[in-house]
């Protein structure tokens, strides 16, 4: 009897400890590394998609991701308070000097600008040159009637300041133009945009083209007569894109570099032009800034 119950209190004792290292993490007693990254809209779908691919062969490790835009992203890996920073720019176009200095810069892949506008607008606008863009996006022509449309008020929905996807579509589209404000259609969450300029008659905004994929509820516009697509980015043709970054404050975090390997890596890159995503390898033409 006495066997029996030290067997027993052995026995309850090995499930106790196993039953806790479950609730630490792994069955094997390890914990789970939770790594967390915030920024760019343009690029959280591809991360958000990362993220899943990696928890499934490094069940050890949990990507937490959220949007918020390029501008918040960089401020919060620069403060710490996040350990990857995704940005459509270059941090030093949204920090200062000695905060972008300290912070280490992953291009991970390359992202196209497309502008988009309703469907039955698209019947009869296909294509804008950058001027007529330009004098759209600053409010200076209010009609589509004026760039070969209907007799519709051009609607704008526009993007906050914080957000990179607005800086790029700023300098690329706009040759640096300030576009009009419009605070009431005013947002960085790129499916809300979608959705607006989809069910909005004289609408235009601008998206990224992995929000594109698959999407026949709004139209892209070309520009000059080139269509924003990603063999017109990769040839260079199609001037409004950029590098996808995903900054890390120094070099030290081994989970987040692990992390951001496994995505430049070339078995995932063979998933990023599935998601509407320029592999930065393929490109024929490069930037600086």
């Amino acid at each position: 009897m006495k066997k029996l119950a030290k067997n027993l209190l052995g026995t309850l004792m090995i499930l106790t400890a196993g039953s806790l290292a479950f609730a630490n993490g792994t069955k094997d007693g390890g914990k789970v590394t939770t790594i967390t990254a915030s920024g760019s809209s343009a690029l959280f779908p591809l991360v958000k998609d990362a993220a899943e691919k990696y928890k499934v062969v490094n069940p050890s490790v949990s990507v937490t991701v959220t949007a918020g835009g390029s501008g918040t992203g960089l401020a919060q890996v620069s403060d710490g308070s996040v350990d990857i920073g995704n940005s459509d720019v270059f941090a030093a176009s949204k920090l200062s000097a000695d905060k972008a200095g300290a912070l280490v810069d992953n291009k991970v892949c390359v992202i196209t600008m497309a502008p988009v506008i309703n469907n039955e607008l698209a019947k009869t606008v296909k294509n804008l040159t950058k001027q007529q863009l330009i004098d759209i996006f600053t409010a200076k022509t209010k009609n589509w009637k004026d760039v070969g449309g209907p007799d519709e008020q051009i609607l704008l929905v526009t993007r906050p300041t914080t957000s990179g996807t607005r800086a790029l579509f700023k300098q690329f589209a706009l040759a640096n133009n300030e576009e009009a404000s419009n605070a009431s259609l005013e947002t960085d969450n790129s499916g809300t945009l979608l959705q607006t300029v989809s069910q909005n008659k004289g609408a235009i905004g601008y998206l990224a083209l992995s929000y594109l994929v698959n999407n026949t509820t709004v139209s892209t516009v070309s520009i000059d007569g080139v269509a924003p697509t990603m063999e017109n980015t990769y040839n260079g043709s199609y001037p409004v894109w950029g590098y996808e970054h995903m900054y890390t404050k120094g070099s030290s975090n081994k989970a987040a570099n692990d992390f951001i390997n496994y995505i430049l890596s070339k078995d995932y890159g063979k998933l990023m032009e599935a998601q509407g995503y320029c592999v930065t390898s393929k490109m024929t033409v490069s930037r600086n800034n």
